[in-house]
């Protein structure tokens, strides 16, 4: 644990998207979360930052919907690495979200979903149903 952040390469900004409906509907929640363009990352990948009291922002179309800091993340980043590594391998390359410290909004199509650290940037996704 006290050696984990020098096991990573670096932060961004990630937007963990999931269609309730089918996250309501479904015996897994594999499928609700885990199509081809529900996890974006960026804008660009930071390497020396302190992770433990980044100013966190989302915002549905320019709305402020959530603004957090990542202290009130329930474990902080060391723990969470710990955590993961005693279950799997981790590789270069592989990428672990944290969650958000606090609750999201729900967004629907047409809607626009930004994740904000200023130290990082914003990352910006139009929500489109593509079926």
């Amino acid at each position: 644990k006290e050696d984990a952040l020098g096991y990573i390469l670096g932060y961004t900004c990630g937007n963990d998207m999931s269609a309730r409906d089918w996250q309501a509907n479904d015996l897994q929640w594999w499928r609700a979360k885990s199509s081809d363009t529900f996890t974006p990352l960026g804008p660009y990948i930071v390497t020396d930052l302190d992770p433990s009291a980044l100013r966190l922002i989302g915002r549905i179309n320019g709305k402020v919907v959530q603004e957090q800091v990542t202290s009130d993340l329930l474990h902080d980043v060391p723990t969470i690495m710990e955590f993961v590594t005693r279950v799997m391998t981790l590789n270069p390359g592989d990428v672990v979200m944290t969650g958000t410290p606090g609750r999201p909004d729900n967004v629907k199509e047409g809607d626009v979903m930004e994740v904000e650290i200023a130290e990082i940037g914003t990352l910006s996704n139009p929500v489109v149903n593509e079926s």
